[in-house]
């Protein structure tokens, strides 16, 4: 019966991270900037958006609201620290074609509006609008790993993250 104990116990310690946008579930290996690809910032998965709103994939506190609107930065309830990336080098439109909904310090639930991006435009400005999801204190679990790619809603879980034992 240890598949049921899964479902229902929390004694596996697993965390998970949701989609914070609908769109297609790729590998951060598939992220053209080597700070994502090579997990220079941690590890994480990346969603290319077909949706224009961007939603919390978890509980938490905003940590970071960066004045431009291109990238946000939670952290759990269980201390996991998770930063959402709007495309590549966005933050070169200084806030163009973005909505900020939250405020730093803020206290998030799952699926709370974060951001709204007009995607159209910042393709037609040149910008790969791929949006990493990165676990920023990867170093503090003992297991992080992505779902399995494909189209995915914000209803997904995106990342399963399992803490180390104490």
């Amino acid at each position: 019966m240890g598949f049921m104990k899964n479902i229902f116990g929390k004694k596996e310690g697993k965390i998970q991270i949701f989609a914070p946008v609908e769109g297609k579930l790729v590998p951060l290996s598939e992220v053209s900037d080597p700070t994502f690809a090579e997990e220079i910032l941690g590890q994480g998965a990346a969603v290319i958006p077909s949706g224009n709103q961007f939603f919390s994939p978890m509980d938490g506190t905003l940590t970071t609201v960066f004045p431009t609107g291109h990238a946000v930065a939670l952290t759990s309830a269980d201390g996991v620290e998770v930063l959402l990336h709007v495309g590549l080098d966005t933050v070169k439109l200084n806030g163009k074609h973005f909505t900020v909904h939250v405020e730093e310090g803020q206290q998030v639930k799952k699926g709370d509006l974060l951001l709204e991006a007009d995607l159209e435009q910042i393709k037609a400005e040149g910008f790969d609008i791929i949006t990493p999801v990165v676990i920023c204190n990867t170093e503090e679990f003992s297991e992080i790993e992505m779902a399995r790619g494909g189209n995915v809603t914000v209803e997904d879980v995106i990342i399963n993250i399992i803490k180390r034992r104490e």
